[in-house]
């Protein structure tokens, strides 16, 4: 684990996860296959949030050249977290191909102030740029993100679950030693 402070995120603390595409790929399948009714996601970049919900579960995740696509019915998404080459004809240059291709994955919890308040994992590009927050659900707020009245300490679940598998890490005491919800 390490801490960071990010503008307009404040105090992180990280968990890398490795970047090899089988373990994105399981990780990211398993995510929106068997937990897709409990989170949110999108780019949370400096000026938007996108905090999107699905309605069912992803009907194909798919390979493709290094993408995977998830398929939602109306709408998909690709991310490029394997070996990217384009095709016979279009080759795609190697430093493209890099900067595409996921360079960091990360779990993450923020810390404000003093404990943890939200629970997240996300992936970067080979230049650093985001491609992906997965919101996880939230002990102080409701599936409809409304702030509860007390911690649902359950709602860590797939937090906990996530750090188990694919950190060999126990549930931390200091996830559940909040008292209330804080925006960044």
């Amino acid at each position: 684990m390490r801490t960071v402070e990010e503008p307009g995120m404040g105090k992180l603390e990280i968990f890398p996860l490795p970047t090899d595409e089988k373990t994105l790929r399981t990780f990211l399948t398993e995510v929106f296959t068997g937990y897709w009714d409990q989170i949110r996601f999108g780019p949370l970049i400096q000026g938007a949030a996108w905090e999107i919900a699905v309605v069912e579960a992803p009907r194909k995740i798919s390979m493709l050249d290094g993408y995977l696509t998830i398929d939602c019915g109306h709408w998909h998404f690709h991310l490029c977290i394997g070996e990217h080459k384009g095709s016979p004809g279009h080759p795609v240059d190697p430093e493209l191909a890099h900067h595409r291709r996921t360079g960091r994955a990360e779990l993450y919890r923020n810390v404000s102030p003093g404990f943890p308040t939200s629970w997240a994992a996300r992936l970067f590009n080979g230049a650093g740029e985001e491609q992906i927050t997965i919101f996880l659900p939230n002990p102080f707020l409701s599936d409809e993100m409304q702030l509860l009245p007390e911690p649902d300490w359950s709602r860590l679940g797939l937090w906990d679950h996530l750090r188990r598998r694919y950190l060999g890490l126990d549930p931390d005491p200091r996830d559940r030693s909040g008292t209330r919800f804080v925006h960044g």
